[in-house]
């Protein structure tokens, strides 16, 4: 995808990370259907949306692909790990050319302070009182 259609919104080397992540098209037994649209410009689409914020129902058509194939593909790959396999994947480059540093991490965590005798599981169980 470098120096390909889609650099005006997919990050140089994105595509390239993200394509052997994606799992196989599936293929209809009975045959048929309309001719596949590419997942590169799928791939767009959805970065498209996730960075613009724009709802799916608002994809513009440059894509050429329908608001319903783009948010089809996207649960379909997200529920084959693709995001999270691609986040690990951006790091361990990052890692491997020396960019990423983690010198100043902070790590976020929330508290919600227990009072002292407060209810418990058991108290419950028995109801008010």
């Amino acid at each position: 995808m470098d120096g390909g259609q889609w650099d005006w919104i997919v990050p140089a080397g994105l595509w390239e990370i993200a394509r052997p992540l994606l799992p196989a098209p599936r293929v209809r037994p009975q045959g048929g259907g309309i001719v596949g649209v590419a997942d590169e410009a799928v791939f767009a689409a959805i970065v498209y949306v996730l960075v613009s914020g724009c709802s799916w129902r608002a994809l513009p058509p440059c894509f050429g692909a329908s608001k319903s194939t783009v948010h089809r593909r996207f649960l379909i790959w997200s529920c084959a790990g693709v995001w999270e396999r691609l986040h690990q994947a951006v790091l361990d480059q990052l890692a491997g050319d020396g960019l990423l540093d983690v010198s100043h991490v902070v790590l976020d965590s929330a508290h919600v302070r227990a009072k002292k005798r407060g209810r418990t599981h058991r108290s419950f169980a028995r109801g008010p009182g």
